[in-house]
């Protein structure tokens, strides 16, 4: 294959993959704040689950769960108040682990239904990645708030949380992601390295790292600067051989 040709074929994949991604993670900011009001339905500390606070739909900016965690937690609800914060993230573990799963055991033969659920499981481990490796520690948000009704230490959620997060991971970049190579990029290097910093790029930095930088402030704003660290070393540990 001539070098144009490589060029012209990554370009045309990437595009394809930055599209995907676009829309799976506007669906999944919709889901995010949906299964938070779901859960805080079913506990009875919210009337319906579409009282959700609704954003722009193009932009996918202003969305809000819409839970009162103030009250919750004043009136002594705090279990409640824990598993409705945490649920999004079981749901995103779930997500992850059913993409993996397919992906890994050979149930998906159809290239585009492969390329759907990497895209799915990247986008998902996204949101684990903000959440459990960069703000377990914030005394806000959703594991802050997990922390908060189960007294527990943000180390526990760190630690157990972000070496599990580590494995899903590491699953997807050694397991699932040369058989993306083989069905989009075969003989084509360029290809296959723009498909791992596509990946490692928005896990680490797209919604986490970068968003973190911007949107957290004090010490634990230094944990999205890490997602540079954590993408130059994803480059290097799973990079392209010729």
């Amino acid at each position: 294959m001539e070098n144009p040709h490589k060029y012209t074929q990554a370009a045309r994949y990437l595009g394809i993959s930055v599209a995907t991604i676009m829309v799976l993670q506007s669906c999944m900011v919709v889901v995010h704040e949906f299964t938070h009001s779901t859960m805080a339905s079913l506990l009875g500390e919210m009337k319906s689950p579409l009282d959700i606070v609704w954003g722009n739909p193009i932009m996918m900016t202003g969305w809000d769960e819409g839970v009162d965690y103030t009250r919750i937690f004043a009136q002594g609800h705090d279990l409640h108040g824990a598993f409705i914060g945490f649920s999004p993230l079981i749901m995103h573990s779930i997500v992850t682990v059913i993409c993996l799963f397919l992906m890994i055991s050979g149930r998906l033969r159809r290239r585009w239904l492969f390329h759907g659920a990497y895209w799915m499981a990247v986008v998902n481990l996204m949101e684990l990645v903000a959440y459990i490796y960069m703000r377990a520690f914030a005394d806000h948000g959703d594991v802050g708030r997990f922390n908060q009704g189960m007294y527990l230490s943000p180390w526990w959620a760190f630690l157990i949380g972000g070496t599990f997060v580590t494995w899903l991971i590491w699953l997807l970049l050694h397991n699932a992601l040369p058989r993306l190579r083989e069905l989009f990029a075969a003989r084509n290097h360029v290809c296959a390295w723009s498909m791992l910093i596509l990946s490692s790029f928005t896990i680490f930095l797209w919604g986490s790292g970068i968003r973190v930088m911007a949107y957290v402030s004090g010490p634990q704003s230094l944990f999205g600067v890490a997602g540079i660290f954590l993408f130059m070393l994803t480059l290097y540990l799973f990079r392209a051989e010729d």
